[in-house]
């Protein structure tokens, strides 16, 4: 719009005496966002006092449905100019209220990457759907005595690919990182957006970490870094087997390529901007979706992977958190480790809150017509199950259902499944 104006004419104490031109101001054209305002405050009530991050699409046309950064800050403070104590607050203070976590903020996936390591060794032919290992609980790095631990104790027992995504078995993916080289990996990876910018249509997302042989080369470049920093190893790919080691990626991409699984592998470029309004005739100029590549995969190895995610929500690790819900969903779950525990166990009530283990949730609804997926990272939340899961439930009773948030969700009753990862 144009901002208008008026001459007047004024006395020798400034009072007006007549007015001498008037420009009247010409209104802007309006824009309209594909946020669901319901659903975006349901999502930031439901992070509560958490630090975090949610990330709510449409799977089918890149609609951001909602997008919040825990904790935030007020902008009408910066209106008329912050006073430097405000700002100073907001600046130095540790939670980071200025920092997007939707955007900026890059975090391991932990185990939310296994369901596309599983889909990407189908497509490879390193692995068919019904090999099998037997999980003793851990895994020995062949030729070392490196030993890396499985995420439940005493192991999985026999394990085959589904059972592994289902109850998230690490021993099942260190194998299978063992056996895959990081190159393959990441060629793999990167068409569902890992380690890339989206394209969204606000400023100031990062790229996150795909890593790579030439990644860990060009980050290790410097004088300061030896040949051996520069080299890649197994241990290396053990780690990122699992989703942590060197991976790296924005909440925003991880909906987007939880979107790819639930449409098959069609990749939309997250947007804002739903249309935008004329002012002057009222005449709408709507977004277009826009495609932006389509990840080409065979249909019975993606049919797998939805099979198996969608498990995960009826009997795996996310299993507690959809009890009783009355449309089907398919998610993972993920805990990304904070810092190297360097070979001892981790219990999460003898570490500072800042230590503790972040949460991840990735999902999609419903199963057989997705409408909405979400990308949930609740920062040293613990489990992902028990603190992001919860979440998504919450979402999407609302988005499908008209659901309203209940005050204390109903528990299913005790069984062995393995609710926690």
């Amino acid at each position: 719009g144009i901002t208008g104006s008026e001459q007047v004419e004024v006395d020798v104490l400034g009072r007006p005496v007549r007015s001498l031109s008037l420009t009247p101001p010409i209104a802007g054209n309006n824009v309209e966002l594909t946020l669901d305002f319901p659903l975006q405050q349901i999502a930031e009530v439901a992070m509560a006092d958490n630090n975090g991050a949610i990330v709510a699409m449409d799977p089918t046309n890149g609609e951001i449905l909602a997008l919040v950064s825990m904790p935030g800050f007020e902008p009408g403070l910066f209106i008329d100019g912050i006073n430097s104590t405000l700002w100073n607050e907001l600046n130095t203070s540790p939670n980071k209220p200025l920092l997007n976590r939707a955007l900026r903020g890059a975090y391991p996936p932990g185990s939310t990457l296994k369901p596309y390591l599983a889909l990407g060794a189908l497509e490879s032919g390193k692995r068919h759907a019904a090999d099998a290992i037997n999980d003793p609980g851990y895994y020995v790095l062949p030729g070392t005595t490196f030993t890396f631990r499985d995420d439940k104790k005493g192991g999985h027992g026999r394990v085959d690919m589904l059972k592994a995504v289902v109850e998230s078995c690490d021993t099942y993916f260190y194998t299978l990182a063992f056996d895959t080289d990081i190159d393959d990996t990441a060629r793999f990876l990167a068409p569902f957006g890992f380690g890339q910018r989206t394209g969204i249509d606000i400023d100031g997302e990062v790229m996150g970490v795909l890593p790579s042989r030439a990644w860990k080369r060009e980050r290790f470049s410097g004088s300061a870094y030896r040949e051996d920093h520069r080299r890649w190893y197994k241990g290396d790919s053990i780690s990122a087997g699992i989703g942590q080691g060197y991976n790296s990626f924005t909440p925003l991409q991880l909906v987007q390529a939880v979107s790819a699984i639930a449409t098959g592998g069609a990749v939309y470029r997250p947007h804002l901007l739903k249309r935008v309004i004329e002012s002057s005739t009222g005449f709408p100029t709507e977004t277009k979706p826009e495609l932006v590549r389509q990840i080409n995969l065979k249909p019975e190895n993606i049919q797998f992977i939805r099979q198996a995610m969608t498990q995960v929500n009826q009997y795996g690790t996310a299993a507690r958190s959809f009890w009783g819900a009355s449309y089907k969903s398919a998610g993972k779950t993920g805990t990304a480790q904070v810092f190297s525990l360097k070979g001892e166990k981790y219990e999460q009530g003898k570490l500072d809150k800042r230590l503790h283990d972040h949460a991840l949730y990735i999902a999609y609804a419903p199963v057989e017509d997705p409408k909405i997926a979400v990308a949930i990272i609740v920062e040293n939340g613990g489990f992902g199950a028990r603190a992001a899961a919860p979440i998504a439930r919450i979402m999407f009773d609302y988005y499908l259902l008209h659901k309203e948030p209940e005050q204390k969700q109903p528990l299913p009753p005790k069984t062995e499944v393995d609710w926690e990862e």
